[in-house]
């Protein structure tokens, strides 16, 4: 176990709108915060403008922990590095061929563009059975070959994968081991070391984008630390992954593919940490919808007993699934950016298109000329117009409501204020819609949840959602546009692993599944130690995939002890399935398909107390800042508009309100209840 300690931390958060900054002083419990537009052309200048804006010195932090989109818009965005693939004789076109999917349920095709063309995807001779054996010996002459000539045809990086060597990875080892002693570079990817798991295509799709993104994140992670090197700072850089877990900058493009989705993740983690701490008894909000509405998107997990679910299954797009674990995340074009527009047919349409940080929302005065849920809000009087962040150019509200009406209102027949509500309607709709997938759509009603929102615009629309979904509380936390970073800042280290097995329980040698488990533990502390970053204590966290004999769909499986025995394994597995389908199947065999296992650094707590920065009122009333009208489903009403950081601890008022601070604006409907605990979150009765 590291015992060095770690004193001033920076979180920070890059969204596709706004880089946000949290600085927590474990000594001092001095807190500084920033929130600046997001430099999309190269996201490190976005990182130092936020630290210069909270004056913070890079010399003085011990750690700076880091979420980033860069990986994850380079998938979507398709600016990849050009990848080569060395593969079974026979099997070049897996990863075009895939599964039989279709992108919507009654499309006959799906289009679908390989992240490796059909040119770099080359064959050798070598074969594994199912069971490991060798029935090919690995042709080392032509791998050797296969990289020359990839490298002959411009590859940047290479994936070795081949046939089963998730259960005999010999062939594959070696044949890495060949290319990187002839590869230009260190973007050589072995697929059994991404994912360990069988489906050669899932497998294959997950090393191809680990290679892909590769060189991205290393050239993006270099030359961050070049930039804060030149400012004076030595120490550790961490990396958030998909998973929720964070990673030293050191290793952590060794496995490039775990930082997509690092950005939704760490939201989801800070909202998990602030409910277990919320609320006036130990627990009272342990299930949690996370609802994270930013400038380009809305993300929505769950939270169950305080833990974030993970999933293995995650596909970005259409036939590009990545089978590492990531929190599980629903993510919807729905952000304070997205824009309205009336379509073809005559739909008031809001989304997934963003105004994003450039030219963004009309109302930001960086020639953004199309309406958007921002300007919907502020002519709906949700917002201040005097109030809003990064506005270059103060526009007219003349001129939004004008916008509004030409591009929306007038094809719908509405005047500037009912369409604006339709723009906010037809939002909430969506956001509605992505919670029922992550909640309902699983098997879990929404009333036995509270909806923990943040981001710059989730408290904006919380309410409205709480209401549509029969939620019955709403958690807003002390600095709802800053809790990504604030995830940066609570987040422990995590490592992954996954073995499969893929044997009948009744065939499975006692002790197999205590052998496995011990060695993933093994791994993972590690690359702990590899990390060298300060942690308190080491936590493993198991779990089996299981199915019964000729299913398809996993059913994944919690495993407490790794001594678990096979018929202790066989009652839990029959429990779970019970629960999750109210159905029994004796007389089928069970399968333990998956072992997994996540390795655990525990870093030192942080206290979230510190982090409202408040400078509470004598009164409910000093808090009070203005009256101004904002339009609620019933019309137009004088509002009372609070000042979030002088809001006295235990305060309680009913809404209609608005409560305003420097990262976001939070609507209370009419008849709303609102109270604040002692560490400054809102809770809020719907």
């Amino acid at each position: 176990m590291i015992t060095n300690s770690t004193r001033r931390i920076a979180g920070i958060d890059v969204g596709g709108t706004f880089t946000d900054l949290i600085v927590v002083d474990d000594a001092t419990g001095e807190v500084r915060i920033a929130k600046v537009p997001t430099t999309v052309e190269n996201q490190a200048f976005g990182v130092l403008a936020a630290l210069a804006a909270a004056g913070v010195d890079p010399s003085s932090l011990d750690a700076i922990v880091h979420g980033t989109t860069t990986t994850t818009n380079a998938m979507l965005e398709r600016k990849i590095a050009t990848v080569g693939l060395i593969t079974t004789k026979g099997f070049r076109d897996v990863l075009e061929l895939g599964r039989r999917t279709r992108p919507t349920p009654y499309g006959l095709k799906g289009r679908f563009v390989p992240l490796i063309e059909r040119h770099l995807r080359l064959e050798v001779d070598e074969r594994m059975d199912a069971e490991g054996r060798v029935l090919v010996p690995l042709d080392e002459a032509a791998v050797a070959a296969a990289a020359t000539r990839l490298i002959e045809l411009g590859a940047e990086s290479v994936v070795v994968h081949f046939l089963h060597s998730y259960i005999n990875p010999a062939h594959e080892a070696r044949a890495a081991a060949i290319v990187r002693a002839l590869w230009p570079n260190r973007y050589v990817t072995a697929g059994h070391t991404v994912v360990a798991e069988q489906r050669e295509y899932e497998r294959g799709t997950t090393a191809a984008v680990n290679a892909a993104i590769q060189p991205v994140l290393h050239r993006y992670i270099e030359r961050l630390q070049k930039e804060l090197a030149g400012r004076g700072f030595a120490r550790e850089l961490l990396v958030m992954q998909g998973n929720g877990g964070t990673v030293s900058a050191r290793i952590v493009t060794e496995h490039a593919v775990a930082t997509v989705m690092s950005g939704p993740a760490s939201g989801v983690i800070a909202a998990a940490a602030t409910a277990m701490q919320a609320g006036s008894r130990p627990g009272e909000f342990a299930n949690v919808v996370s609802y994270d509405m930013g400038g380009t998107s809305s993300d929505v997990a769950l939270v169950l007993g305080g833990m974030p679910s993970v999933s293995s299954d995650l596909e970005l797009e259409y036939a590009m699934p990545i089978h590492v674990p990531m929190v599980d995340v629903h993510t919807i074009g729905a952000g304070g950016g997205s824009i309205a527009s009336v379509d073809a047919s005559g739909m008031l349409r809001v989304g997934p298109e963003s105004a994003g940080a450039t030219p963004g929302p009309i109302c930001y005065g960086r020639g953004g000329t199309r309406p958007t849920i921002t300007d919907a809000n502020l002519v709906l009087g949700r917002l201040d117009p005097e109030r809003l962040l990064a506005v270059e150019h103060a526009v007219s509200m003349d001129a939004i409501r004008a916008a509004i009406v030409a591009q929306v209102g007038a094809p719908l027949g509405l005047d500037a204020t009912a369409a604006a509500a339709a723009i906010v309607r037809v939002a909430n709709d969506k956001m509605a819609g992505a919670i029922r997938m992550v909640s309902l759509a699983r098997g879990h009603d929404p009333r036995d949840f509270a909806l923990f929102a943040f981001g710059g615009a989730g408290p904006l629309h919380a309410a409205a959602l709480a209401r549509e979904l029969a939620i019955p509380k709403l958690l807003i936390p002390a600095r709802p546009g800053l809790t990504n970073a604030l995830g940066c800042v609570v987040a422990d280290l995590r490592h992954d692993f996954v073995a499969t097995v893929n044997q009948p329980l009744e065939a499975l040698a006692e002790g197999r599944i205590a052998e496995v488990f011990a060695a993933q533990v093994e791994s993972g502390q590690s690359l702990l130690a590899r990390e060298n970053v300060a942690v308190e204590q080491v936590v493993t966290l198991h779990r089996a995939d299981m199915q019964f004999q000729g299913q398809s769909h996993i059913l994944p499986v919690a495993i407490d002890s790794t001594a678990i025995t096979v018929a202790e394994l066989r009652a839990v597995f029959t429990a779970a399935y019970w629960k999750r389908f109210g159905v029994e199947l004796p007389e089928i065999r069970p399968v333990l398909v998956n072992l997994h296992t996540a390795v655990i650094g525990k870093r030192k707590a942080v206290s979230l107390k510190a982090i409202a920065a408040a400078r509470p009122a004598a009164s409910l009333a000093d808090a009070k800042r203005a009256t101004r009208p904002v339009w609620f489903s019933g019309g137009w009403q004088d509002t009372p508009v609070y000042v979030r950081e002088r809001l006295p601890v235990d305060a309680r008022f009913v809404g209609p309100a608005i409560v305003e601070q420097l990262d976001c604006t939070t609507v209370v409907e009419p008849g709303n209840r609102v109270e604040v605990d002692a560490i400054g979150n809102l809770i809020v009765s719907v």
